[in-house]
């Protein structure tokens, strides 16, 4: 049974400026307070919807920046589903390259030591900048309800609340908050495309400010990648 609920519009028309340390933009809310409980498997199965049903190679342009510098360069995201993820980035010349591999919430590993979450501070943010909702753990609680396009979720495991809100319609979007103990640690916007393969994406750090920005260039479904991919790089 669907609930509706009201979401604020500042999600449609959302602007972040970070960047600038003396920039302060308002985040927007992604569920509602008013919004209902949720039963885990409703939160499971709107998750579910958004991982792709195969592999996946992702490649793209990233830049990022916080109040004292920027860098970018070229990336890719390899996706086997529904859980495992290879993450490649690398500046100009393949400099300041940084591997990893990671599974739902964990990293299984990273090259070098912290490169990744220098970047991206929290795994189901990154995946959401891939267009992926990570499954809640079990013993969480939920929120959550769908209205016409719009599909608005949480949930809440201790001191740590994952949201999300999937918009679909001309312009389809994945919207994901992640708070801890109240603070938010990022919160990040991916424009899909109709198949829901990533376009565009933008993390926003308060606590830097920092941005990462993502830009897709290709998305080539792909049966099956070599066992090396997931075996970290010798020394």
């Amino acid at each position: 049974m669907r609930q509706r609920f009201r979401l604020d519009p500042v999600v449609v028309a959302s602007y972040f400026c970070l960047g600038v340390a003396a920039c302060t933009v308002k985040p927007p809310v992604l569920v509602p307070v008013a919004t209902p409980a949720a039963t885990e498997d409703q939160v499971r199965n709107w998750a579910a919807a958004t991982v792709p049903t195969g592999g996946t190679l992702h490649r793209f342009k990233w830049l990022f920046k916080d109040d004292r510098s920027s860098a970018g360069g070229r990336g890719s995201a390899r996706i086997a589903a529904p859980d495992s993820l290879r993450f490649d980035a690398a500046g100009p010349l393949g400099a300041g390259k940084m591997q990893a591999v990671v599974v739902g919430d964990s990293a299984i590993w990273v090259q070098p030591e912290k490169s990744l979450h220098d970047l991206v501070p929290n795994y189901p943010l990154l995946w959401a900048m891939l267009g992926i909702a990570t499954s809640p753990p079990p013993g969480a609680t939920f929120r959550g309800a769908a209205d016409g396009d719009r599909i608005a979720w949480e949930y809440a495991m201790g001191p740590d609340t994952v949201q999300y809100l999937k918009t679909l319609g001309k312009t389809p979007a994945l919207y994901a908050r992640v708070r801890h103990a109240g603070k938010t640690v990022g919160h990040s916007e991916t424009t899909l495309a109709a198949d829901g393969m990533p376009l565009k994406a933008k993390l926003t750090v308060p606590s830097g400010p920092a941005q990462l920005n993502l830009t897709f260039y290709s998305s080539v479904p792909t049966a099956a990648f070599p066992a090396g991919t997931w075996i970290p790089p010798s020394p």
